[in-house]
């Protein structure tokens, strides 16, 4: 995908691809060395190097491994560096994608500011990080030149959210959240059936929360350990923007769930999927919720919120309206559609609504010209300068939508919220719920 831009002054621009052509006219009377393998010359199938997107990551863990798994079967992506401030996960990438690629050439980096100055090649990052880290490495990923694919959730405030948003839109960058049920058959058909009338004018959505912790989330911290050498955990930049706080295993092991400095609690955990999923049958992935009605509950399962067109969202914990996780469902004058995690085909309030289940895929598909695989549309979207389908905009909104929960939950009484500005309406203790203080050196 690095392609070199103009050389000397005036004269036109030489491309590696063009670069390569050249060769390969000129070389047409020459006899063709032994040693040039056909895949280096994009034969047999193969991509040719300067068709490849160069593709690094930033804290793969458990999650961020497998996302990193899926993106290695892409034949048109080369995954040549990982960056973590875990020695073990460094070299635990460096294994796999050597492995992968059956030779020793994925480099290693502990410092991201270091790794982002120095790696000029790479095209794309995969930022898998703790919950902290997403949207400030997703900056600062973007500011130097790369296009991102985030997990979920994306951002810790409306702030940050709205951050990333003015970045990607600045910079002119790709940008993916790793909502990837967007990209899912089971659940485009319910966003379509949704949007196209085939439920009557949908009234109301119901988006999952995670069925551990709860809203209110730990303001303490854990009891100090004896930090690691830098090598091998590098504590200051595991915390990044967070307060300080002292070392703890736990912490870097995933305790660090349901702690208020480092995650955004269960309506968090899960809505960032689902509140983008209920969205988008809505067709409201431009805006969020408009009110938001305290439950007295710890979880705010049953909490109501209503967007500016009456429709409304209702968080929901459990599988009161559906079997599996992430779930989401419409409800309409003439009938309901749902679906979560292990379905085969979405359930339905009648199975006449299924009968043009292929049929609807199909066209949302000739439609969005989108691939149902999140991360290939990501990747074809690198190359088209496209919007991907859980752009920094459908990121934002939906993140505004959680924040606004929990900022709910937090104060225990009915808010409203204007998603144009970003803001509480005539609340100043909402307000300055809506960004944290963030530690230097670690800001945007």
């Amino acid at each position: 995908m690095h392609e070199t831009g103009q050389l000397g002054n005036g004269s036109a621009a030489l491309t590696r691809r063009g670069f390569v052509g050249t060769l390969a006219a000129a070389g047409a009377a020459l006899a063709m060395p032994a040693g040039v393998r056909a895949s280096a010359l994009g034969r047999d199938g193969a991509v040719r190097p300067s068709d490849r997107i160069v593709l690094g990551g930033i804290g793969l863990g458990g999650r961020g491994t497998g996302v990193m798994r899926w993106m290695l079967n892409e034949r048109d992506v080369q995954f040549v560096a990982i960056c973590d401030v875990r020695k073990s996960r460094r070299e635990e990438v460096k294994r796999i994608v050597d492995e992968h690629y059956y030779n020793k050439d994925c480099e290693k980096y502990a410092d991201m500011r270091e790794f982002l100055a120095e790696r000029t090649d790479i095209d794309a990052l995969l930022i898998a990080t703790g919950d902290r880290w997403h949207a400030l490495a997703s900056i600062l990923a973007m500011r130097a030149g790369k296009d991102v694919y985030s997990e979920k959730p994306s951002c810790m405030t409306i702030a940050e959210g709205r951050a990333v948003m003015e970045t990607a839109a600045r910079y002119g960058r790709v940008y993916q959240t790793g909502t990837q049920r967007l990209s899912q058959d089971t659940f485009v058909f319910c966003f379509e059936a949704a949007r196209s009338g085939l439920l009557g004018k949908v009234h109301t959505a119901y988006a999952h929360i995670a069925p551990w912790d709860a809203a209110e989330m730990i303001h303490d911290w854990l009891p100090g350990q004896p930090q690691p050498p830098k090598e091998e955990v590098d504590w200051d930049a595991w915390l990044g923007p967070c307060p300080w706080r002292p070392y703890n295993a736990t912490y870097v092991g995933g305790g660090w769930r349901g702690h208020y400095d480092f995650h955004t609690s269960c309506i968090g955990e899960w809505g960032a999927h689902t509140f983008a999923q209920a969205q988008a049958g809505l067709d409201a992935l431009d805006t969020s919720p408009i009110r938001y009605e305290y439950v007295h509950n710890p979880t705010g399962d049953g909490m109501v919120t209503t967007f500016a067109n009456g429709a409304k969202m209702i968080l929901s914990r459990g599988d009161k309206y559906w079997r599996g996780s992430c779930g989401m469902r419409f409800d309409g004058p003439e009938g309901w559609v749902g679906s979560a995690d292990g379905y085969q085909k979405p359930d339905a309030s009648s199975p006449a609504l299924l009968a043009d289940y292929d049929k609807v895929v199909r066209a949302y598909v000739a439609r969005t010209q989108r691939s149902l695989d999140h991360v290939r549309d990501f990747f074809d979207c690198v190359k088209s300068r496209r919007q991907t389908v859980a752009n920094a905009e459908v990121m934002y909104n939906s993140m505004a939508t959680v924040h606004a929960a929990n900022i709910c939950m937090w104060l225990k009484r009915d808010v409203r919220f204007d998603p144009a500005k970003g803001e509480f309406i005539g609340d100043a203790d909402a307000n300055r719920l809506c960004a944290r203080a963030m530690r230097e050196p670690w800001i945007y």
